[in-house]
């Protein structure tokens, strides 16, 4: 996946309603997905008893777990701004990230509890290519639904979708790391490989929970759009020739939604009007280019003092 700056803002300008049916459908697609690998490890590891096959079975029960939970966070996010919710539900996308979090964390606890005691006492694993096959399975199955789901986050911003695809890149490579305990011990009698690779699993799970939760903790703390981002909006708002300078931009995200205010400095012997016409004009500008905000702006008479609190 490529990186990309936290909370940058992509070109998400698509109709409300084609980005509320993708995001409905990325968790349709995200709980059927993990509701048949469970079936299919649960087979496999009464079949094998190995202990890093019993690893993704319970990363799997727990991602239906998670999974769900993020069905009913976006459902929530995607309903309009009421009277007692005025700047919208998107904030319940980070809440959606952190209960992943933490399902995500007691699997990598249950795990290294399994793995020290197979450590204590090696097993050799019975059925390994029936094991074997199971994760050829879930690997498909799942890089199937990580493409299609970093095509969503693309095209909507979603945070609680970008989470979910990261724990589901990481059973990935949790599900390929099981194929190689598998292989070592079942070809070359290596038991405690089984034990250390569920180690190095919960260990990777482990960075994978940081980087869910850092995200959300951001939006939940109200933190600001990136440097780049900020500057587009200067450039922009700058770029306008009745405009003498800004201050107190401040910026933020909830969701698909980020929220941009700052105050205009222009000529204080212009009319209330024509004051207006140029507010208006940056206000559009500003919205072609982040399409998913509200924006607020203040004018102010340029050459006064003002409040300016934090600088821009």
């Amino acid at each position: 996946m490529g990186e990309k700056p936290e909370n940058s803002v992509e070109d998400t300008a698509i109709e409300p309603q084609r980005r509320a049916r993708l995001m409905r459908l990325a968790t349709y697609a995200s709980v059927s997905v993990a509701s048949i690998l469970v079936v299919t490890k649960f087979g496999a590891w009464i079949m094998t008893d190995s202990v890093s096959l019993l690893s993704t079975l319970i990363d799997s029960l727990l991602d239906v777990a998670a999974s769900v939970l993020n069905l009913i966070a976006v459902h929530h996010a995607l309903q309009p701004a009421d009277y007692e919710h005025r700047f919208g539900h998107g904030k319940a996308e980070a809440l959606a990230g952190l209960g992943q979090a933490a399902f995500i964390s007691g699997s990598a606890a249950f795990l290294l509890i399994e793995a020290g005691q197979r450590i204590l006492s090696p097993k050799i694993i019975d059925n390994s290519e029936i094991g074997i096959a199971s994760m050829i399975v879930a690997i498909a199955l799942t890089v199937l639904l990580v493409v299609f789901q970093r095509y969503v986050v693309r095209k909507t911003g979603s945070i609680a979708i970008d989470a979910d695809s990261l724990h589901y890149q990481t059973d990935v490579l949790v599900n390929a790391g099981v194929i190689v305990s598998l292989l070592l011990v079942s070809q070359l009698g290596w038991t405690l490989a089984d034990p250390l690779i569920a180690i190095a699993i919960a260990g990777y799970i482990v960075l994978g929970v940081w980087k869910i939760a850092y995200g959300a903790i951001n939006v939940l703390m109200d933190r600001e759009l990136p440097d780049e981002d900020r500057q587009r909006i200067r450039v922009i708002a700058m770029g306008h020739p009745e405009v003498r300078d800004l201050h107190n931009l401040r910026t933020r995200s909830s969701g698909t939604q980020i929220f941009i205010q700052l105050d205009l400095e222009m000529d204080g012997d212009l009319t209330l009007r024509a004051a207006h016409a140029v507010t208006v004009q940056v206000m559009g500008e500003l919205a072609d280019s982040f399409p998913n905000a509200e924006i607020f702006v203040h004018q102010d008479p340029a050459g006064e003092e003002q409040e300016h609190g934090l600088q821009v």
